[in-house]
């Protein structure tokens, strides 16, 4: 799943991480892997995060942090930036949605949506 704007695509993939999570301590465990290119004229540094959480229950868990993983990529015009992190659930299916925060040369700020994406266990039989 992707979306663009700003002309910042943004690309989703996730695994389930099966051999750290523990169904029965409803703890599920997802990476999401996110590629981040920049598609404008202009150069722009990602300044921090935003991410809403929201289980299969409907509970939902806001995050917010200063870069991504303890960094603050700057990207060039055709540049991209490619990162993994996790995201751990007490239910087997969920979904995460947010934006960054970014700022280009010009000292401008914006937004790049993040799109909703879901996570969930592929399911076993027993």
């Amino acid at each position: 799943m992707n979306e663009q704007n700003n002309d910042i695509l943004v690309d989703v993939e996730t695994t389930y991480l099966d051999a750290e999570s523990d169904p029965e301590k409803a703890r599920y465990l997802f990476a999401y892997t996110i590629t981040i290119k920049n598609h404008s004229q202009s150069s722009a540094r990602l300044l921090s995060r935003y991410w809403k959480i929201t289980g299969g229950d409907g509970h939902e868990q806001e995050v917010e942090g200063d870069g991504v993983v303890g960094l603050h990529p700057y990207l060039a015009p055709e540049q991209e930036f490619t990162y993994t992190s996790a995201a751990m659930l007490d239910t087997p299916v969920g979904m995460m949605q947010g934006h960054y925060k970014m700022m280009g040369d010009n000292g401008e700020r914006f937004e790049v949506n993040i799109p909703a994406f879901t996570l969930a266990a592929p399911r076993k039989l027993h």
